[in-house]
């Protein structure tokens, strides 16, 4: 009997547990491991390379002038160019995307998760969106170049902060239609369950129940997009960004979105193409002040997404 008992099969458990348990190398795998390693070194060796030439050239601007820098306007003499210009131009601009893009894609991503019935029609759209979130920016600018600046120049002023504005916020829509989605899809379908189960109708369920659920990686999406919007220039150069400035003194608001404007991205293409060694000095700098607002919005991002982590 004992030796009837030693020569049973292995079931299917203990062979799948013997097998995960197994120390054998994978010379393929750690090879392709290996591999990765050495890119992602690559890639953080030039980065911070490129980093620290920035800094190395930009820093000398801020202790020589402080904050003089931050409020000084655009001028052809070295000493006395800034960026307060560009910071708003930019914060104008990213105005419109927070009041256009956020909304409708948010929204576009609730109805296709949500409401849509999954037909050939919503698949076909699902794939463009993917499809437009890789289009080059320089073709949205080329969009914006003939919507907002051409076609309807009497509403937005043509070379304008609204052109520019919208022009970013179409830019980031699909990305911001995909993460939405991606997040609103990760919601467990027992949340909607159990809403359905005690008599709320699908409006209160997305409302109370899965908006709240998918609000970090909402948030995370739209932010993040927000960050790629502070750091786009070629859409801006084909709507007017690279020779104006930012209308100041007695024009009203309206006035001034309807001027011509700079952004921070601009700004910095202009200094880049200047042969003063003192301009490359100020492009390191406004080089750093980019990429403090941009990290500043990506932290925002974490935050907000570790509170609604937190709270739900």
């Amino acid at each position: 009997l004992l030796m009837a008992t030693r020569a049973q099969p292995l079931t299917t458990t203990d062979v799948v547990r013997k097998n995960l348990i197994r120390r054998r190398v994978d010379l393929r795998g750690t090879l392709f491991e290996g591999v990765l390693v050495l890119m992602l070194l690559f890639s953080l060796a030039i980065l911070v390379t490129l980093m620290s030439d920035v800094l190395r050239t930009g820093m000398g601007v801020f202790a020589s002038r402080g904050g003089e820098f931050f409020q000084s306007s655009l001028s052809s003499l070295a000493e006395r160019a800034g960026v307060a210009q560009g910071i708003v131009g930019s914060l104008l601009m990213m105005v419109f995307v927070v009041v256009v893009a956020f909304p409708l894609g948010i929204g576009a991503a609730v109805y296709l998760e949500e409401y849509a019935p999954d037909t050939k029609l919503t698949r076909f759209i699902d794939v463009n969106i993917r499809n437009l979130a890789g289009v080059p920016s320089v073709v949205y600018g080329l969009l914006g170049l003939f919507l907002f600046v051409e076609v309807l120049r009497e509403s937005t002023g043509g070379r304008s902060i609204i052109s520019g504005g919208l022009t970013l916020a179409i830019l980031v829509l699909p990305i911001v239609i995909i993460t939405s989605a991606e997040a609103l899809r990760a919601v467990p379908n027992s949340i909607r369950e159990a809403g359905f189960g005690v008599g709320a109708t699908r409006w209160e369920v997305v409302r109370s129940h899965v908006l709240p659920s998918a609000a970090p990686g909402i948030l995370t999406g739209t932010v993040l997009s927000l960050a790629r919007a502070l750091g786009e220039t070629a859409p801006l150069l084909l709507v007017g960004a690279v020779t104006g400035f930012l209308a100041t003194g007695e024009q009203t608001l309206l006035e001034q979105v309807r001027g011509p404007y700079v952004s921070l991205p601009t700004i910095i293409f202009q200094w880049a193409r200047q042969p003063d060694t003192d301009f490359q000095a100020l492009t390191a700098a406004a080089i750093i002040v980019l990429m403090g607002v941009i990290l500043v919005a990506n932290a925002s991002a974490i935050i907000l997404r570790n509170r609604y982590d937190r709270k739900w």
